[in-house]
């Protein structure tokens, strides 16, 4: 008998707030098999072009080529990981036409220190570019891709263009 009323004790201990417990049981796991819609990534737009460039106190982008395609909308950023300042190890980022010469503009653009280091005379020969920034800082500019074709792109501030240059391809 003894065993009898504890086994029905045991059984009443355990069905009483169980419904509760049930209930909170349930729901981890009904939250675990379902995809809350915020979690679904947004469709890339095929119409624009996202590209993320970073520059560095060594004088390196991180990239040496940029692939995009004919009339896409681009919206580039460049990052400066770097520390150092602007007035010192300063950077832009600038796309060139295709009949421009790197040297000439790297040149032209180490005089140009009043206009962020951007040859007024040359503006013909760049189709994009971004301000300079220095160490920690950075800029975003959108543009329309040009037409099919390989683009020089490079940074202007004095002496730079030598190792801080890329190709921008368009298909």
């Amino acid at each position: 008998m003894k065993k009898l009323l504890v086994v029905m004790f045991a059984a009443l201990a355990f069905s009483c707030g169980n419904d509760k417990k049930n209930e909170k049981a349930s729901e981890p796991v009904k939250a675990a098999t379902e995809k809350p819609a915020e979690t679904k990534a947004p469709a890339a737009d095929p119409n624009q072009a996202v590209v993320v460039i970073e520059s560095n106190d060594q004088m390196k982008y991180n990239m040496s080529e940029i692939r995009v395609k004919a009339g896409q909308k681009v919206k580039l950023t460049l990052k400066h990981v770097g520390k150092m300042k602007k007035e010192v190890m300063g950077h832009n980022w600038v796309l060139l036409t295709q009949d421009a010469d790197v040297a000439a503009v790297g040149q032209a653009g180490a005089m140009a220190a009043d206009n962020d280091y951007i040859p007024a005379d040359m503006t013909d020969k760049i189709i994009a570019y971004t301000k300079m920034i220095g160490g920690g800082q950075s800029d975003t500019i959108e543009f329309e891709a040009p037409a099919p074709g390989t683009y020089s792109f490079m940074c202007t501030f004095p002496g730079h263009y030598a190792l801080m240059k890329g190709t921008f391809i368009v298909e």
